[in-house]
């Protein structure tokens, strides 16, 4: 087997230090064109010593270098200034995968230092114009040497079946946020690296930004890459390890330990982030030309009493938090399960979003998660361009100032989730008026379907009928009616139909699941229904 340090070369060859006074440090070129900072030694556990030092210190923000450049770096002027392959860290191994770097701009204006491990020494990446393709007149290039990058991206393999030159796999880019292209090779939501204080009313959210990230010549096989990263913000500060892993989808495990400068009152572990603009579940008339328009459909969780939950995602009229309790959650995370492009109609392939699966993994002492919730919040919108939805873990109690939290979890980017359960799922939530049709429609009642399909129905003996279990937090229900789906001849394909009478404005909470002689036979749908 090859060595992984012969198939991932970054420093060999380093020619002569030159002095690089934009920064006050020696540098060494490489072959591949890059230059390097001298070395220094690095591992995980140096990277967490460094990060409970700065804990213990006053919050020091990342540089923003020549803001009076960079703030006319527009998003069009951004998206003119290209990477070069040829200059991407691995560019020149024989296999693996190559990194290559974000520039910055008027949107991404903190600058993020990348360094190259091997052998237990980490060199700074220095930052030079040379890199980038740019028109002759961009203003990025009044930027001095060594001013920084604003984030990486992990290309395809070299010896993959896509050109790693033109696709990336994972991106970090902006605070503390990453993605990757799921199983069906399409960017959607996003993770990050912690959440804190998201929707609290009495202060604002605070965003902590990734700092520096050490990209590991050294891998543990040829379909993993090793990537770590120091995170700092006013109350916290955190050393992560990220091993991804293309597979079929992309994986990533994930370890962190936090260092809490001060407590905050929301404490956001594993937190996703997605769009949900509207469904077929609700559309305001004429409001755009698609039928759907989201990133998302739904918050899936497997609780540690081993409960299957489908929560369909909302855009409420109102910054709204729910809260799901729980004891050593099994998983939970952010799913697209609509997969038909003709529900979407675009062309940036909404039916191609990952699902963003959270599975947490025990800590070297053998704790899971403990007692805590998970929590959704979700922000009104009015277009696609804003991240809308936050689904997260918070623990039951905060961590105090002075706190160290150690987390590992795993996360899975696929079409769908990587456990689903053996129940029916909920396929489809509907609203529509109340009562029947050819009657008077009265006022204040809604009509809900929810559709169910596979699982133990599509194998109930012949002649029985499931019983539905419908409940809310207030109002009453009627109208009960439970039949198989049009069209018939798809196996265990039901539709549960019943009617909410409410009044005023404050959300229901609904539940519903089938079962047939006491057995449960689908995931419980739940729903927060805004009346108006």
């Amino acid at each position: 087997m090859t060595s992984n340090v012969d198939r991932r070369t970054v420093l060999k060859g380093a020619a002569a230090a030159a002095a690089v006074s934009a920064i006050g440090e020696s540098a060494a070129a490489a072959p591949d064109g890059l230059t390097f900072g001298e070395p220094s030694a690095f591992s995980f556990d140096l990277l967490k010593a460094r990060a409970r030092e700065k804990a213990h210190g006053p919050y020091e923000p990342p540089p923003r270098p020549a803001p009076d450049i960079v703030q006319k770096i527009n998003y069009e002027e951004w998206g003119k200034i290209r990477y070069r392959p040829d200059h991407a860290l691995f560019a020149d191994g024989p296999e693996g995968f190559p990194v290559t770097f974000f520039h910055l701009g008027l949107f991404f204006q903190k600058a993020v230092e990348m360094y190259a491990v091997e052998n237990g020494q980490a060199r700074k990446i220095v930052y030079d114009q040379s890199y980038f393709d740019m028109p002759a007149d961009s203003v990025a290039r009044g930027l001095p040497k060594g001013a920084g990058f604003a984030g990486m991206r992990i290309q395809e393999a070299r010896d993959g079946a896509l050109d790693w030159r033109k696709n990336d796999w994972v991106a970090f880019l902006g605070a503390a946020y990453f993605r990757a292209i799921g199983e069906l090779h399409q960017y959607g939501l996003s993770a990050r690296g912690v959440a804190l204080d998201v929707a609290v009313a009495d202060r604002s959210e605070e965003f902590p930004d990734f700092t520096e990230f050490y990209v590991d010549s050294q891998q543990p096989d040829q379909d993993t890459l090793i990537v770590y990263a120091l995170m700092e913000g006013p109350s916290i500060v955190g050393a992560y390890r990220f091993a991804l892993k293309r597979g079929k989808g992309v994986t990533m495990d994930i370890e962190s330990t936090l260092f809490v400068r001060q407590q905050v009152s929301r404490f956001g572990v594993a937190p996703l982030t997605s769009m949900y603009w509207y469904s077929e579940t609700k559309k305001q008339t004429a409001i755009d030309w698609r039928p759907e328009v989201h990133d998302s459909d739904g918050l899936a969780m497997w609780s540690g009493a081993g409960e299957r939950l489908w929560r369909p995602l909302n855009n409420p009229p109102r910054i709204m938090v729910s809260a799901f309790t729980d004891s050593n959650p099994r998983g939970f995370g952010l799913c697209q399960r609509d997969r038909v492009f003709d529900h979407y109609l675009d062309g940036v392939y909404y039916d191609r979003r990952p699902t963003l699966w959270v599975e947490p993994l025990p800590t070297a002492d053998g704790a899971g998660w403990g007692k805590g919730w998970i929590q959704l919040c979700e922000i009104p919108t009015d277009d696609e361009i804003h991240d809308n939805v936050v689904a997260m873990w918070v623990p039951d109690q905060p961590p105090p100032a002075g706190a160290e939290v150690t987390l590992a979890y795993r996360l899975h980017w696929l079409a769908d989730e990587p456990y689903p359960p053996k129940l029916a799922r909920c396929v489809a939530t509907r609203l529509g008026r109340g009562g029947q049709p050819g009657l008077p429609r009265p006022a204040g009642v809604r009509k809900f379907v929810v559709e169910f399909l596979g699982g133990p129905l599509a194998a109930l003996p012949y002649g029985v009928k499931p019983e539905m279990v419908v409940a809310a937090s207030r109002g009453s229900l009627q109208g009960y009616r439970l039949i198989e789906a049009v069209p018939d001849d798809v196996p265990g394909h039901w539709r549960a139909e019943f009617d909410l009478t409410v009044e005023g404005t404050d959300p229901v909470e609904m539940r519903c699941f089938l079962q047939a002689n006491g057995e449960t036979l689908t995931e419980t749908w739940m729903f927060q229904y805004h009346p108006f």
